[in-house]
């Protein structure tokens, strides 16, 4: 069993709530007392932080997502990056100077912003108590955990690296543009992996014995399932931090039209960077499926095809809407610099709200997104339990009949149902 956490800044506190409604239908099927659900764990940029807290707490699972879900819970803008006013004069606005009188100032040496936003408190909550990676070797060569992967994109040499940490011996893969670097996951990596383009820093790390400097691992991420599959997974559990079908999320009627903000490019982009690529190797994965049904059992035997059952979790509502709710929230100057580029508190304009759904690291907000990952994940309790093979008690199933009232009209979105996927050799 292989889980994959996608990206997606402060989005990816739908993926605890998430978690946390398989560990409470894990308790109510009596399997809590098993080993960990997820021996292969998987995640890309906030994802892999998820991805890597979990893995930390591989032999108390239940305990690694309560950890999680009262990190989220009481996360804050401060927590993430400096959202004082002095930090914006000295990251954001000298950026967004440089934008529009770069000409001039070129001429200063010292002038030269690295991102909008300075992500140094990130890396002291990760090192502090989120993610106690010195854990992660004895797990390993414990059996609690099979493999830990995380992926980061290198500005340096425009390839897509999966670095990940396990105890078999596995030969790392080598695709088109992308690759799998073999060796211990540190903080750095989880830096690199969330390193959201512009946002925040890239991140410098050691790869075959040279330098080279890492962004977000959802840049450039062709195929978002290949990684679990590579480290042996034949079931994954996919949890987005976006709607899989449908309208745009950023999409919102305009009459009569206007010209897009900087907000609205920005945020369109950040969704074609986190959203995209997911959808479309989900698409891909059911197209191999039909065609693996072509062959015949013998010859697929012969071959190094085979079968994956794939669930993919993803949010019922525009999380954009979401966010504008929760503008507000955001500290003073935060709020002033996301307004020059079109960014508005009017809870009724989302035309912004896309950009600040990625970085609105507040507890009202990630609240609500847990809240709704729990009751997605509720509606579809009947689900989860055949894709994990568990045994619902009847006293369990009456306790979740309310949960499944809020699946609404019913209809299924076709891409989150579980289906026999894709091969190895396809990714």
């Amino acid at each position: 069993m292989g889980l994959l956490l996608t990206g997606g800044g402060a989005r990816a506190a739908y993926q605890v709530g998430v978690l946390e409604a398989i560990a409470q239908i894990r308790r109510d099927c009596g399997q809590s007392h098993g080993a960990n659900p997820f021996p292969i764990l998987t995640g890309t940029s906030a994802g892999a932080i998820n991805a890597a807290a979990l893995a930390c707490g591989a032999d108390q699972f239940d305990h690694a997502v309560r950890k999680l879900a009262r990190v989220w819970s009481h996360l804050h803008a401060e927590n993430v990056y400096h959202a004082d006013a002095l930090s914006m004069l000295r990251s954001g606005a000298r950026w967004l100077s440089m934008l529009s009188l770069g000409w001039a100032l070129t001429r200063w040496r010292s002038v030269h912003p690295r991102s909008l936003l300075d992500n140094a408190p990130l890396a002291t909550l990760l090192q502090s108590e989120l993610v106690p990676l010195a854990r992660l070797p004895t797990l390993v060569a414990q059996g609690h955990l099979r493999a830990l992967s995380v992926t980061a994109s290198s500005y340096s040499t425009g390839e897509h690296v999966s670095f990940y940490e396990t105890h078999a011996q596995l030969q790392p893969w080598v695709r088109s543009q992308r690759r799998a670097v073999s060796g211990h996951i540190s903080h750095a990596h989880l830096l690199a992996s969330s390193a959201i383009p512009f946002i925040f820093p890239a991140s410098p790390l050691d790869i075959d014995g040279h330098t080279e400097y890492f962004g977000d691992g959802s840049m450039r991420q062709t195929a978002p399932l290949a990684p679990a599959i590579h480290l042996g997974a034949d079931r994954v559990l996919v949890i987005g931090a976006g709607r899989m079908q449908g309208p745009a999320e950023n999409a919102a009627p305009l009459a009569p039209a206007t010209y897009p903000t900087l907000a609205q490019i920005a945020g369109h982009t950040l969704s074609n960077i986190f959203l995209d690529a997911l959808a479309l190797d989900i698409e891909r994965a059911q197209r191999v499926n039909a065609t693996l049904t072509l062959i015949p059992p013998e010859a697929r035997a012969r071959s190094n095809l085979r079968t994956l059952e794939l669930l993919v979790i993803s949010p019922s509502q525009p999380l954009d809407a979401i966010a504008a709710r929760h503008m507000a929230g955001l500290p003073r100057s935060m709020r002033t610099l996301l307004r020059t580029l079109g960014v508005t508190t009017d809870a009724s304009d989302t035309r912004g709200a896309a950009l600040a759904s990625y970085l609105l690291f507040e507890p009202e907000y990630t609240r609500a997104l847990m809240a709704l990952g729990r009751r997605d994940t509720f509606a579809r309790r009947e689900e989860v339990i055949q894709f994990f093979g568990w045994h619902a008690s009847a006293a369990s199933t009456r306790a979740s009949a309310p949960a499944r009232r809020t699946r609404g009209n019913g209809r299924k979105n076709p891409a989150t149902n579980p289906t026999p996927a894709t091969s190895d050799a396809s990714h």
